[in-house]
């Protein structure tokens, strides 16, 4: 008898060997018409994913995968990527395949043909994909000798396909996946037949080199996505239409913020309406540190190369670091800020009783990234960190981390994000320290987030070679997710770099050393806050927080003196006192998401007053200057948003 043992501890006894299809249809008929796959265990280890024609031959664990696992959603993006194929194949028997993974929200397929493909070329090859699902054919999977795949292949002018089977070492049996009279290579596993991929669309067609090398041949790359429910896709969609408009390379151009330009990519030229947000989030961050025990550094941009060498970095990060040359001296711009303040702790010997020090840097990196993953203010060269580095004893790790949490969570409420999304990244295979200190670091990050009262993930084997690590992911206005704060346990630098502190016994120890950002990259930082608020920014980081504007010329001098009046308060505001219709002036400065237009003419200048219309139209009335005055500054002292839309639900 076979034994499968179910996630719900149950178990079922089979008087032989049987497939992960049938053990669901024991179940019942409405968990065989919706298996998509199988997790199994065999022999305690490790659980793996299986098509459901695999056969079970002894006990096993078993959870059965349906399209509202992520498993099984993988599993229908990944089956989609070869529907792709099998519909490009038989439009375009001409072009070859090559690869086709599941990507974040969707997949793409890499192919090489004679001519690009066009947007009827992708409405031509989604229809013929959902003609294919339509005929619900079987998706079996072939056991072949690797000689026998790659002859196959190259009898069939698939060279490239030849190519990476020809890569597999000889002895070793590889599966292709049969659907109709296409054969694919893949590890699998893929859905039962073709008719349970129902949702699906594909996108754009791009660029790729083949395996990555522009020395080879650019072919072509059709991306999809693929989901279990309409309504899914539907949502996710909307979501990418919103993610357009909000497109902080725009809004930037469009509000005067900042640009780009090619002598000097992946570098940020900033406008000063731009460097006005910037200038609030960094004072605003510069309370935060004086507010939290962070003593405020700054380390050169340029050190040597010896020092890069002893952190490991010219070894095996040179490839994305600026280097440059002086006097038969080898230097390079720092990616990073931390072995500079190991530097600064260092320049003194410290006592226990000095420890946790806490030092913090708005400290500028440069990064030397490929000119194909730039991408706006998201992915730049060069990038200013809101930097701090904690050097802490061990029993020390737990306190500093449950405090950081919680200042973290304030700093993102007062930049308008509410949720925060946590996970806990464990020791890797290849890591450096004893297991002990693991066993303690793990222990104090795990149990930080317990005491702050978050739900967290583990992802086990994600943690640096130095140390784990707490990832803050934030979710913003539209459902997206940012990951952006960061606080990493590091036992090698300090020891490295020579960092020690004198303990109680008079004995000389390596402090250990936390790595936390709140913000991460400025750049990254300030292009998400564009798109969560559409570049409607709240008025306390907003570049001009008010204008005024006159409705005749009898009324300039007075606008003129409310504007000087209110700037003399701090406020951020300008006047408008142009010829122009006070419909064309209010229209233009509501394009530019002011928050608030003040609205005077005679009436207002006898009575001293201003009439407040509000971001998105609205009318909040006369009030007097002070009222007004008021009013915005509770705005910012409590960083209050005017508008912003709700997240979809």
């Amino acid at each position: 008898m076979i034994q499968v043992t179910l996630p719900d501890g149950s178990q079922r006894e089979f008087p032989g060997p049987v497939t992960v299809g049938e053990v669901a249809a024991s179940i019942g008929a409405g968990l065989a018409k919706a298996a998509l796959a199988g997790r199994v265990t065999l022999d305690d280890a490790e659980s793996r994913l299986v098509d459901t024609s695999f056969t079970i031959d002894r006990d096993a664990k078993l959870a059965i995968v349906t399209a509202k696992d992520a498993d099984g959603l993988d599993t229908i993006r990944h089956s989609t990527a070869h529907l792709l194929a099998y519909a490009v194949k038989l439009l375009y028997p001409s072009a070859q395949v090559t690869i086709g993974p599941v990507i974040d929200n969707g997949f793409y397929y890499d192919f090489s043909y004679s001519r690009p493909f066009t947007p009827d070329d992708l409405a031509a090859i989604e229809a013929k994909m959902a003609e294919l699902a339509k005929k619900d054919e079987p998706v079996t999977r072939e056991e072949w000798k690797r000689d026998d795949a790659v002859a196959f292949f190259n009898s069939i002018g698939e060279k490239y396909k030849a190519e990476i089977i020809s890569s597999i070492p000889a002895d070793q049996n590889i599966t292709l996946y049969r659907e109709g009279d296409f054969l694919d290579l893949c590890r699998g596993p893929h859905v039962p037949s073709t008719g349970k991929l129902k949702v699906f669309k594909l996108m754009k067609v791009a660029g790729a080199y083949w395996r990555g090398d522009s020395k080879n041949e650019m072919l072509q790359r059709i991306y999809g996505t693929a989901w279990a429910k309409k309504e899914d896709q539907d949502q996710y969609l909307h979501q990418l239409e919103e993610a357009e408009k909000r497109d902080h390379r725009r809004l930037g151009r469009e509000l005067d913020l900042f640009h780009f330009q090619e002598e000097a990519p992946g570098l940020i030229f900033w406008h000063p309406k731009g460097w006005t947000i910037w200038q609030n989030v960094e004072q605003y961050m510069r309370g935060v540190y004086r507010d939290n025990g962070y003593q405020e550094v700054k380390a050169p941009q340029i050190l040597d190369r010896s020092l890069w060498e002893k952190t490991g970095h010219w070894d095996n990060y040179r490839d994305n670091m600026f280097t440059t040359e002086s006097e038969n001296r080898y230097y390079a711009l720092k990616p990073m800020n931390c072995p500079g303040h190991v530097q600064i702790f260092k320049s003194n010997l410290h006592s226990y009783r000095d420890l946790p020090l806490r030092y913090g840097e708005f400290g500028q990196c440069h990064r030397n990234e490929p000119s194909g993953s730039l991408h706006g203010m998201m992915r730049v060269r060069g990038f200013t960190q809101d930097d701090g580095h904690i050097f802490c004893t061990d029993d020390q790790i737990l306190d500093e981390c449950v405090a950081f949490t919680s200042l973290l969570q304030s700093v993102y409420r007062d930049f308008g994000f509410g949720e925060i999304l946590y996970k806990v990244a464990t020791r890797p295979e290849n890591r450096i320290g004893s297991d002990e200190s693991w066993d303690k670091a793990e222990h104090a990050l795990i149990e930080s987030l317990r005491r702050s009262g978050c739900e967290f993930d583990i992802t086990p084997g994600e943690g640096a070679f130095y140390g784990p690590k707490i990832e803050y992911t934030l979710k913003d206005a539209i459902g997206r997710h940012w990951q952006c704060g960061t606080i990493q346990v590091d036992f090698s630098m300090p020891g490295r770099l020579g960092a020690e502190y004198v303990d109680q016994n008079d004995q000389r120890l390596v402090p250990v050393m936390l790595h936390r950002a709140i913000l991460g990259s400025f750049e990254r930082f300030i292009g998400m806050l564009i798109e969560h608020y559409s570049g409607a920014m709240p008025p306390w980081l907003a570049p001009t927080q008010a204008v005024v504007v006159n409705i005749s010329a009898s009324s300039a001098d007075y606008a003129k003196s409310v504007a000087d009046n209110l700037k003399k308060q701090g406020f951020r505001v300008n006047s408008d006192l142009r010829g122009e219709k006070i419909t064309y002036k209010i229209r233009e400065h509501s394009l530019q998401k002011i928050p608030y237009i003040l609205v005077v003419g005679d009436k207002e200048a006898q009575a001293a007053s201003v009439a407040v219309r509000a971001r998105g139209g609205v009318d909040l009335g006369v009030m007097p200057i002070d009222a007004f005055a008021s009013r915005l500054a509770t705005d910012v002292s409590d960083r209050r948003n005017l508008d912003l839309p709700a997240a979809p639900k």
